[in-house]
């Protein structure tokens, strides 16, 4: 459960609701599911899943009472969550609980498009494989080989660490850019070329190496940003309609596209998201032109399709958009837990490749066995989406004998309140920060990621703390003269301010 849940934090961290309508009477649906689990059986089990909610993380010495999902909604103002269930090679059921809009109280429905964040780039990572398959593109040439529009910038390790694109895809290519606030609806949107030169309305800093290729991972959504401008130059087609055409299409995904802004015909299936406390942002939704690492508009059951097609590449099916080798090595991590475009976990029965994503006002997680035998997609339209992503894998883990899906025990020791003051401060970068918060507070720190979401961290050991909604490790360094100078979480290292 901690890669899962470290997955949803750092997206979180990455992206810098009126009490909910009931689930409408959905019964378990989604054309591909023929042959799955008898309605009744999934019924039940969609009732126990959605009646057991627990922490997937859990304090020792704290008492933990199963809750109802429809509770823990109302209880984090989530508007929406939708989900499907994969299982045994086909999507056993889906299903929405909430509103697609707090405002105006639409109900929302497994038909509801959501913006997949960050879990747009395996995805997209699946196009650029194919690529790589039709000897359109290599995994281990400099990608400024094909590149005209704009090149990676030069850089000191160029001669023997160029920036390939298996570099890329498993953000160990060394660029910055962490992530995107994407665009409000009244503000002008960048071209891609400018969102990689930092040029014209782009608000993110311009992409370039940071430190040299292949020494470590570094997630950078502008290293796949650099991937979408690749498949546009190679392709000589808009990223939005290759990917439409050679997976999108192809597996299914009917519901789902790359276009930014999102096109006048699908807004009104459209998902508002929400801040905190059922906040709708501006205009809806921000647009995201980096649309291969976060533009994504798509359903759980249209990303249940993908999972299936790794799963069935995974098996030895040769007929696929990837061959069974190219499925086996999109599964391989390279440095730290990333594959070439999905991170990876576990091994054996319980080995399964995942992204989570953040985009403002939309969280969500997806997770698939590299075995087959099941996976899952859940989506929300609003920044507390997290916590309940997490506790909804865990029961879906405890339903379904998932492994890998079990709770964690955190001991906590117990450190004097002037200690704990030492650490809050805010930290981060700029002139865009990532910014955390921290507020000592009863004993524990309060961590806020800039998403309106308060964080409770336990002290597990000296400058080390774990995050009670998700077990995220957070660790504070300190500088030659003992005070607190940086704060590690979520894979970044954020300097006090």
């Amino acid at each position: 459960m901690m890669t899962i849940s470290r997955s949803l934090l750092m997206a979180a961290v990455c992206a810098l609701t009126v009490a909910c309508a009931p689930a409408a009477d959905q019964p378990p649906q989604d054309p591909a599911a023929s042959g799955s689990a008898a309605p009744d059986a999934a019924e039940a089990a969609i009732a126990r899943i959605a009646s057991s909610l627990l922490p997937p993380v859990r304090v020792a010495g704290r008492d933990y009472p199963p809750s109802s999902l429809e509770a823990r909604m109302a209880e984090l103002e989530l508007p929406a969550v939708s989900v499907a269930v994969v299982r045994n090679g086909r999507i056993e059921w889906a299903r929405a609980w909430g509103v697609a809009d707090a405002a105006t109280g639409r109900p929302a429905t497994t038909e509801t498009l959501f913006q997949a964040a960050s879990m747009s780039k395996p995805v997209a990572a699946m196009a650029a494989l194919a690529l790589v398959e039709e000897g359109r593109l290599t995994l281990d040439d400099d990608v400024n080989r094909w590149l005209t529009r704009w090149q990676v910038p030069s850089h000191d390790w160029e001669a023997e660490h160029p920036v390939t694109l298996r570099r890329l895809l498993s953000h160990t290519a060394g660029l910055n850019v962490h992530g995107f606030p994407g665009y409000a609806a009244d503000t002008a949107v960048p071209t891609v070329e400018e969102v990689l030169t930092g040029a014209g309305p782009a608000n993110t800093a311009a992409v370039e190496v940071a430190s040299r290729p292949g020494e470590a991972w570094r997630y950078s959504g502008g290293g796949t940003t650099v991937v979408q401008l690749l498949v546009e130059e190679v392709t000589g087609m808009p990223f939005e309609r290759y990917l439409e055409e050679r997976v999108l299409q192809p597996l299914g995904m009917d519901a789902s596209s790359y276009a930014q802004p999102l096109p006048e015909r699908l807004t009104e299936r459209a998902a508002t998201a929400h801040r905190a406390a059922a906040r709708p942002v501006a205009g809806r939704y921000h647009t995201y032109p980096e649309m291969a690492a976060a533009g994504l508009w798509t359903t759980p059951t249209d990303l249940a399709r993908w999972i299936l097609e790794v799963q069935r590449s995974l098996a030895g099916d040769a007929d696929g958009i990837l061959s069974p080798e190219m499925a086996r090595a999109m599964i391989t991590p390279e440095l730290g837990s990333h594959g070439l475009g999905p991170q990876v976990e576990g091994e054996g029965d319980g080995l399964r490749f995942l992204h989570g994503g953040a985009n403002e006002g939309f969280r969500g997680i997806f997770f698939g066995f590299a075995d087959g035998s099941g996976g899952a997609v859940i989506l929300t339209n609003g920044d507390a989406g997290s916590n309940i992503a997490s506790e909804l894998l865990l029961a879906m883990g405890q339903e379904y004998g998932w492994p890998g899906l079990e709770p964690v025990e955190i001991v906590p020791v117990s450190v004097p309140t002037e200690r704990l003051r030492e650490y809050a401060g805010r930290y981060g970068f700029a002139p865009q920060p990532l910014r955390v918060v921290v507020e000592a507070e009863d004993g524990v720190l309060v961590l806020d990621a800039g998403d309106g979401v308060r964080r409770e961290f336990v002290p597990v050991g000296d400058d080390r703390f774990r995050g009670v909604a998700d077990g995220m490790q957070a660790t504070f360094e300190r500088n030659e003269e003992g005070g607190v100078a940086v704060l590690q979480v979520a894979g970044v290292r954020l300097p006090l301010q």
